[in-house]
């Protein structure tokens, strides 16, 4: 089959690799029909993530139709369309008995060094996301294999576009987990910092959930004029205004936000001294956008952090944080328990995740659509292969 496969920082290829077989009765293999490229891939292309090796098949976004089934799946069948979850989780454990899908302790094989030395348990395993998250083979294909297939797969009514519901397999409900551990609800007041795919659906859930004012941190004003118009917020470009966070709390009768969002991640363009920091591995990540989150939350507020945050990071401002009682709340999504509420917010009209695709690209020009993302070329927000 055809597949994305990773070759080093910023080198990916659309190669023939070998079809993928059913390794456990509860297995499936999965046609691809759809699959897309998520902004946290960036991190992978970029060289960022630790442990990917050459060769590995890249996607953690995708769905398609079910085409064979180990012995001991019982959920699905084949012929049926699905998406899946970029979690793999079974269903089973501690954590997945609470519905803490991504903290699954049985799906992930490979412990991964700083965790062996931390005496953790690894996370869960994802697709097509490095070998410290179990090195599983992704959906940037023609076709994948899906472990624990009686845990996450959901099926997919007649008369629903796969460009409708793609993104139920990531950045939808991470944009839900977001708002909802911000504790949106009628009424509320919110920043998100960065208007990206996540940060985007970010939006429109703070939208689903009655949030009553959005204010959207970016330099981008393509995303800041998209998020605008779709979802009503108030942009903030942070390279004509100098501190954000200053100005949100001014628009706030001087207190700040009931929650704050931060959908940028460890990758957030910081300071010179952070930058120098981590590329010499003595920072993990970039703060400016946490600290720009503490600033702007009210006392009481609460931060949400959906971005992928890497390693530790200094000036951190714990004392501000706790002189404003504030309330942190973040993590990888539980994606397996907020999928059927979005799909029937979807066929209910209340949510059209689909509208953030500005590119639609063959599988076969994947390294293209990368480069492309990569460099927000076009007006990129969101790119969609079909194999």
């Amino acid at each position: 089959m055809q597949a994305l496969t990773y070759h080093g920082r910023k080198d990916v290829r659309v190669e023939t690799v070998p079809d993928p077989v059913l390794a456990a009765d509860d297995d499936l293999i999965l046609r691809v029909t759809a699959t897309a490229i998520c902004g946290s891939d960036l991190h992978l292309y970029r060289g960022k993530i630790p442990d990917l090796h050459s060769g590995d098949v890249l996607g953690h976004e995708f769905m398609g139709v079910v085409e064979e089934v180990g012995a001991g799946v019982t959920q699905v069948r084949p012929g049926d369309r699905v998406v899946i979850p970029f979690v793999i989780a079974c269903g089973d454990c501690f954590h997945c008995r609470l519905a803490e899908y991504a903290a699954c302790e049985t799906t992930n094989p490979g412990k991964g060094a700083a965790m062996n030395a931390k005496g953790m348990l690894p996370p869960a395993a994802l697709f097509g996301y490095s070998h410290l998250y179990g090195g599983v083979a992704g959906g940037q294909a023609e076709f994948v294999r899906v472990p624990k297939a009686n845990v996450g797969p959901l099926r997919i009514p007649d008369g629903v576009a796969d460009e409708q519901v793609l993104f139920l397999s990531d950045i939808l409900p991470t944009g839900y987990q977001a708002a909802l551990n911000a504790g949106v609800k009628p009424g509320s007041t919110v920043a998100i910092f960065g208007a990206g795919p996540v940060g985007l659906m970010s939006a429109a859930c703070c939208r689903l959930l009655g949030a009553q004012t959005i204010f959207m941190v970016d330099h981008l004003a393509y995303r800041l004029d998209f998020a605008q118009r779709t979802y009503g917020v108030t942009p903030i470009d942070f390279s004509k205004v100098d501190d954000p966070a200053d100005y949100i709390v001014g628009q706030t009768s001087g207190r700040g936000v009931d929650a704050c969002i931060e959908a940028v991640g460890f990758e957030a363009e910081g300071s010179a001294l952070e930058s120098a920091l981590t590329a010499v591995k003595l920072e993990g990540s970039s703060g400016v956008a946490i600290r720009q989150c503490i600033a702007a939350a009210r006392r009481g507020g609460v931060v949400s952090i959906p971005g992928v945050y890497a390693g530790f990071i200094h000036g951190f401002l714990l004392g501000d944080a706790f002189d404003k009682g504030l309330t942190f709340k973040m993590g990888q999504t539980h994606v397996q328990g907020l999928m059927p509420e979005l799909l029937t917010a979807i066929v209910e009209g209340r949510l059209d995740p689909g509208n953030i695709i500005s590119h639609r690209m063959r599988l076969a020009d994947a390294a293209q659509g990368y480069a492309m993302f990569d460099a927000k070329d076009d007006e990129c927000r969101k790119i969609v292969l079909t194999p």
